[in-house]
């Protein structure tokens, strides 16, 4: 391929069109990925904004039929003797801790329900657990609904080996692992307790992103950038004044 911009030739090699070509597709294709996940990322801020401006009553419900984020509130009471402490689990300003789920047998008769009742610091050792007593009287309860935490990958079981007494320390658990905990059912989804509500720890809910849209942004800037360097590298190797009258055709 040979083009003629005034005074100066193009005439890139065979395997430089290739390579910039494959180099392009990249990095636009990774650029257009980021802005996907940026706007999944904002509909899932939306959602939870959108969910708590009402509360539903969620009495005789099944939470599978609701959407995620919703508000609600129900009727139960707390199983104290059957918590789980969720382990690797920061609080909003990146202390290690625990998030500590809560059984809670519904009034309406329709089984169980995890409430999250919020995050809790380490104790001096990790034998040392934290005091997450709760009375079991029962009570109007009332939060979000979400699902429970997913790691990025997920490596060996979510107890560990021989653990045993509560409350019951998990690492990401799926609904069937905790199920098979308790011995029970339990609803698909947990209950993110209001952050007034009593009997709870720090809670500062938030959509659970991982990092926020604007992050996904600049990774895309980056690759959209890293495109446009490719062309312009391309373009200004290739680009090339003929030699003078003198020397063309000579050795």
């Amino acid at each position: 391929m040979s083009l003629h911009a005034g005074k100066r030739r193009f005439a890139p090699p065979a395997w430089a069109v290739v390579l910039t070509g494959v180099a392009l597709a990249a990095f636009t294709s990774l650029g257009t990925w980021q802005l996907g996940r940026a706007r999944e990322k904002r509909a899932l801020t939306e959602e939870f904004e959108r969910g708590g401006r009402e509360t539903l009553d969620a009495s005789g419900r099944d939470f599978a039929e609701l959407t995620r984020y919703q508000r609600v509130r129900l009727r139960g009471r707390y199983d104290p003797a059957h918590q789980m402490l969720l382990d690797n689990m920061p609080s909003a300003t990146g202390r290690p801790g625990y998030r500590v789920l809560t059984p809670l047998e519904r009034a309406d008769d329709r089984g169980w329900v995890l409430v999250d009742r919020g995050w809790v610091p380490l104790g001096a050792t990790r034998a040392q657990l934290p005091d997450v007593a709760v009375g079991s009287a029962e009570r109007e309860v009332s939060g979000v609904l979400d699902s429970l935490p997913e790691p990025g990958l997920r490596v060996g079981p979510a107890a560990a080996p021989g653990a045993a007494g509560w409350p019951r320390v998990l690492l990401f658990p799926t609904e069937r692992d905790v199920e098979s905990v308790l011995g029970r059912d339990v609803e698909s989804r947990i209950l993110l307790l209001d952050a007034d509500a009593a009997d709870g720890y720090e809670r500062r809910w938030r959509p659970s992103l991982g990092f926020g849209p604007e992050r996904h942004l600049g990774y895309a800037i980056q690759w959209f950038a890293f495109a446009v360097v490719a062309v312009v590298l391309f373009t200004a190797l290739n680009l090339r004044r003929p030699p003078p009258d003198g020397q063309r055709g000579s050795r």
